[in-house]
């Protein structure tokens, strides 16, 4: 077969092959292994199959790249980029969307060579186009070329040539095609600042994230929503809080949630400026961020006990957040009885609202009620323990009704609920009170899908592996348990059959 492949290369190689050759040579290929290939192929070869992209025929250029795919990917980006740089520049100017996609995943593959992605930093012509790239109509090339670029600014040299040269202005310039591309290049900035404070520098002085951080603060309510969510991927990283912080920005964010009282359009960016706060307190400190912008948790509080389902879904998920970690479970403590309530709410939603809201409030509970068994003191088991009586009059039954209805995403979120409080004695007493309850946990002919089978098991697992269970659950019921975890999630009892006599 490699034969084969070498003859229909040559022929290739000699201009022109006609489409049923270059048919042929695309399913020799297939059956060839790359380091066949390599020992096959001639910079003639490859620079004929790149000439035949330039003909106005779909058909043969869609041939064409299936091959160049395959016969690429045989190559060190290395050999690539130095044998094949005007290829690649002409591939990025390809009108056809297929020979870009083509072009751009090579790119994609030379930046990820440290020895490679030098040829590039060395061609600011080829940097030009990647960053052209951006601006085009096909999402997969500008991605792709946001993600070269965003791999390229990785090494000091890359950050250099994108922010102190010449290509400074063509990514400005880009950014002028559209509000969809402006947004792409916003995008790569958030990308390159959250590596290091390093590259965050050159891209402030670049003046760049000035402007998002002015249409994040400006009046275009639609333009805000759209800013925040960048705004919140640059505070994941302390030297991201750290510039947001001296900037003013969070302020500035807390100032546009206070005045959001009196602005008719807020519900278009007030569900992602609470995020911002929610994501901020988990990464920073829930006490030091809900004591300083008080607003926060007020916003919080007020969507939550709102009529709007939007707004209570976007305070649902940020209380699941915030109460992810202890210090956030006790600042939530400390708003005593409004809490208490809201979590009477919740549980009323879990069980009525529409399926979506009720996957969200039956992860918020998950995540409020969770306490790692080294944080279990006697106070905070005291709190979970009046948190879970909060949410409803029987909250054991209220999960368990939930877990038998025929739905997988509710059913699952029930029984993430029983897993998160398996670990906790009271809740141990609570499961062995309630009749049929420890019948229901080690009977495996409820759980119809693969999803609940693995839910049912990580419950099991989390009682079995808690301290307490032998004693509150008695020797018999936690032999049973054991039995279940040593069978796995998915055993089933082999069911013995009697043949009888003379029955058909």
């Amino acid at each position: 077969m490699a034969e084969a492949v070498a003859e229909l290369l040559e022929r290739a190689a000699r201009r022109g092959a006609p489409l049923e050759e270059l048919r042929a040579l695309r399913l020799a290929l297939q059956a060839v292994p790359p380091a066949a290939l390599r020992a096959r192929l001639s910079d003639d070869h490859l620079g004929a199959l790149f000439g035949l992209l330039s003909v106005n025929d779909r058909e043969q250029v869609s041939t064409c790249v299936s091959i160049l795919e395959r016969l690429l990917q045989a190559l060190d980006p290395l050999y690539v980029i130095q044998n094949l740089k005007e290829e690649l520049q002409k591939g990025l100017f390809h009108p056809d969307d297929s020979v870009k996609i083509l072009t751009i995943s090579q790119i994609g593959r030379i930046v990820e060579n440290s020895d490679a992605v030098r040829e590039i930093l060395n061609s600011p012509e080829l940097l030009r186009q990647i960053i052209n790239c951006i601006g085009g109509e096909k999402i997969a090339v500008a991605k792709e070329a946001i993600k070269s670029l965003s791999r390229i600014a990785q090494a000091q040299e890359g950050l250099e040539a994108l922010f102190v040269s010449s290509l400074l202005s063509d990514l400005k310039n880009v950014m002028a095609t559209n509000d969809v591309v402006r947004y792409r290049v916003y995008e790569l900035i958030v990308e390159i600042s959250s590596v290091s404070a390093d590259s965050l520098s050159y891209c402030a002085n670049s003046g760049l994230i000035s402007d998002l951080i002015g249409e994040l603060t400006g009046d275009d309510v639609l333009v805000r929503a759209t800013c925040i969510e960048m705004v919140t991927s640059l505070a994941h990283t302390p030297h991201g809080r750290q510039y947001l912080a001296q900037q003013g920005v969070i302020d500035k964010i807390s100032n546009i949630i206070i005045g959001a009282e009196s602005d008719p359009f807020s519900s278009f960016y007030l569900p992602g400026f609470v995020k911002f706060f929610g994501n901020l307190a988990v990464v920073d400190s829930p006490q030091q961020i809900c004591e300083r912008y008080p607003v926060f948790m007020e916003k919080v509080f007020e969507m939550a006990e709102s009529h709007d389902p939007t707004m209570i879904g976007v305070a649902v998920d940020t209380l699941g957040i915030l109460g992810s970690t202890v210090e956030g479970k006790q600042v939530l403590q400390k708003t005593r009885s409004r809490f208490q309530n809201l979590l009477n709410k919740i549980g009323h939603q879990a069980k009525n609202a529409p399926t979506e809201l009720r996957l969200r409030c039956l992860d918020a509970i998950s995540s409020l009620l969770y306490l790692p068994p080294e944080q279990q003191t006697e106070d905070l088991l005291r709190m979970t323990e009046s948190w879970f009586t909060s949410l409803s009059s029987q909250p054991l039954e209220l999960f368990r009704s939930i877990s038998t209805q025929p739905f997988p995403d509710l059913h699952c979120g029930a029984l993430r609920v029983f897993t998160a409080i398996a670990n906790q004695p009271w809740a141990q007493k609570l499961m062995l009170n309630s009749p049929g309850f420890v019948e229901y946990i080690v009977d495996r002919s409820v759980e119809p899908d693969k999803a609940s089978k693995d839910a049912k098991y990580e419950l099991v697992k989390a009682l079995v592996n808690s301290k307490t269970i032998a004693e509150i659950f008695g020797n018999q019921n936690y032999l049973r348990l054991r039995a279940y975890l040593r069978e796995g999630p998915y055993y089933a009892k082999a069911v013995s059959t009697t043949a009888v006599e003379g029955a058909e």
